[in-house]
């Protein structure tokens, strides 16, 4: 069985505990055993990795996944991509994703209905480089809903599938359960750019609704929902989903159901996405005024208020910024743990945790995976510098040393910037 020990590290376990100076055994694909306070792990048979004093910390957990997502500038262009290119899109950005540190992922949506299922099966065969992950349905909206692109004219398509009226929906989500995915994913509320659904509009009904939840029920199956009105974040708790996406316009009585549900529900608000869309998306035609007119601005104001709330509550918000399009692309995910300082005054530690020890519960793999415990699966970053004062490092993959998943080297240890100069001389 592989062995592999981490020595002079900085360990920032995922717990909340401050960093330690420390040692980590690796063996197969799980921690074995850490010593601190001086102590020393046994060294037969292992491979060493001499930290030269970087930081070890668990690998980052994206809530919000897309992985077949194309960095795309409209919704229609993820429809046009035939199904044999959109599988090495798919391919390339999931090796994306693991270069950049993230060793697991929750699926938000897949942009054709066996996407997700596909790239998740090939990563678990050791076919491609990827993180773990989830599978999720595309997103089952509702004519004139988020997704909905066709003309009366015309056949579009992108990431969702049109249902309209329970038997639709349930029909749908039985037969999504019947390729192999993890997770339902509807969309109850609009977005801000869409004309006839904003986000704070409520689109989906009662029985619509309570059809997927049944499925889900009766399937085993995650429930997620693109909830950016108060009306659709109420309506998708009162069927059990598991995951809110957005809650970005919630009101008092959404935010007390909410904190009810602080033991089971997540919440990912993708502030990601509505910060480029303000702040750099003006050459893909979202101006400052067009921003202004839509509305983007009054959101994301709410959405901090509303967070920091939730925040307050004890309700799990985690990170994950809808990433995936022309002005937020895919590779750039740990900015999110930046908006989460900047933003929601999170500490650098509360963004981390959020990103790896909450991670690993909207996994379902709490009670092994996201922190650096003994028994715990081996998915782990040896980074340059320290995250917990200035987070942005995360966002380069240079000060990435090593990345393994699994107890198994995607990255490959190198030489520290520190080390380096050491042996220079």
């Amino acid at each position: 069985m592989a062995r592999t020990l981490f020595t002079n590290v900085r360990i920032l376990d995922g717990t909340g505990a401050e960093p330690y100076a420390g040692e980590v055994l690796v063996e197969g694909n799980r921690i074995k055993q850490i010593a601190k306070d001086g102590a020393a792990v046994a060294q037969e048979g292992a491979d060493l990795v001499d930290g030269g004093g970087a930081t070890l910390m668990p690998g980052l957990i994206e809530p919000h996944l897309h992985v077949s997502f194309g960095d795309t500038d409209t919704l229609e262009g993820l429809g046009t991509i035939p199904p044999e290119e959109h599988t090495l899109l798919a391919m390339k950005n999931a090796k994306t994703m693991i270069d950049q540190g993230f060793t697991a992922g929750f699926s938000a949506a897949a942009a054709k209905p066996r996407l997700d299922v596909v790239i998740r099966n090939a990563i678990n065969a050791g076919d491609i480089p990827g993180p773990r992950m989830t599978a999720a349905t595309p997103e089952l909206t509702v004519s004139g809903g988020l997704g909905d692109v066709r003309l009366w004219h015309m056949e579009r398509e992108t990431f969702a599938i049109v249902c309209d009226g329970a038997d639709e929906f349930r029909r749908m989500a039985r037969i999504m359960c019947r390729e192999g995915v993890d997770t339902l994913k509807i969309n109850p509320s609009g977005d801000e750019f869409l004309p006839l659904a904003r986000a704070h509009m409520t689109v989906m009904n009662e029985a619509e609704v309570a059809a997927v939840a049944e499925v889900a029920r009766a399937y085993e199956k995650r429930f997620a929902a693109h909830a950016r009105s108060a009306g659709a974040v109420k309506l998708s708790l009162r069927h059990g989903c598991d995951v809110i996406y957005h809650a970005t316009l919630c009101d008092g009585e959404a935010l007390d159901m909410l904190e009810a549900e602080k033991d089971r529900v997540f919440v990912a608000p993708t502030l990601g996405i509505t910060y480029t869309t303000i702040h750099e998306a003006a050459e893909f035609g979202l101006t400052e005024d067009v921003v202004e007119q839509l509305g983007f601005r009054r959101e994301l104001d709410i959405a901090i208020g509303n967070m920091k709330e939730l925040k307050r509550r004890g309700v799990r918000v985690m990170p994950g910024g809808d990433y995936g399009f022309a002005w937020n692309k895919i590779g750039d995910n740990a900015r999110d743990l930046e908006h989460f300082v900047k933003l929601l005054d999170f500490t650098p530690m509360e963004a981390i945790l959020a990103a790896t020890k909450l991670g690993g519960e909207i996994m379902g793999m709490g009670d092994e995976l996201g922190q650096i415990r003994e028994g715990y699966l081996a998915d782990l970053l040896l980074v340059e510098g320290d995250p917990l004062t200035d987070v942005r490092i995360l966002q380069d993959a240079g000060n990435l040393l090593a990345v393994m998943k699994d107890g198994a080297f995607h990255k490959a240890p190198s030489q520290s910037p520190a080390q380096a100069a050491v042996a220079a001389e």
